[in-house]
């Protein structure tokens, strides 16, 4: 736990920074993407906020036609830019490690989506679990997940990671005083 986990028995919202996974921001056109899918391990979608999910904990969350986040364990980082380093010669690609850009923050519990709503313009009960967006939060470039129901995960830059985490106290606290 570190010391900015807050995990109280009777909340109604827990936030917890996460551990550090690998990162990379993959860019290949339309003609590629099925050597990038097979080179990644897993199909990459298509459409802009779906996640497709493969072994070892491999995520690819399409961000737009020719853009996705793969995400892995950190220990995956070296050989997932191996294998793309590979597969250079045979389809043109750009893969960026943007591991340490960002850190990770996620959001549990019953009022997990009243907690969302403080800091971000779109309507986040429309956005179904198992889905992500990039979105701002309080003017804050992030990536949101949806996980479950009450669980969101929020990528953001390391840079304005504690504004984006004291708004969340903040708001906590609101919410823990019925305000």
């Amino acid at each position: 736990m570190t010391m900015h986990d807050t995990r109280m028995p009777d909340a109604t919202v827990t936030i917890e920074d996460l551990a550090p996974d690998a990162r990379f921001s993959l860019r290949v056109g339309a003609d590629g993407r099925a050597a990038a899918s097979e080179t990644l391990g897993l199909d990459l979608p298509v459409r802009v906020g779906d996640v497709a999910r493969g072994a070892e904990e491999r995520t690819a969350l399409c961000l737009g036609p020719d853009e996705w986040l793969i995400t892995a364990p950190a220990e995956a980082g070296g050989a997932i830019a191996r294998a793309f380093a590979d597969l250079y010669d045979r389809t043109p690609h750009s893969l960026v490690d943007v591991s340490d850009r960002e850190v990770t923050v996620r959001v549990t519990g019953p009022e997990a989506l009243t907690l969302m709503t403080i800091g971000c313009p779109r309507d986040l009960a429309r956005l179904a679990p198992g889905r992500a967006v990039r979105t701002v939060f309080d003017g804050a470039t992030v990536i949101l997940w949806r996980d479950a129901e009450d669980t969101f995960r929020m990528d953001v830059w390391r840079s304005f990671a504690p504004f984006v985490r004291d708004l969340l106290e903040i708001g906590r606290a609101e919410i823990a005083a019925g305000l």
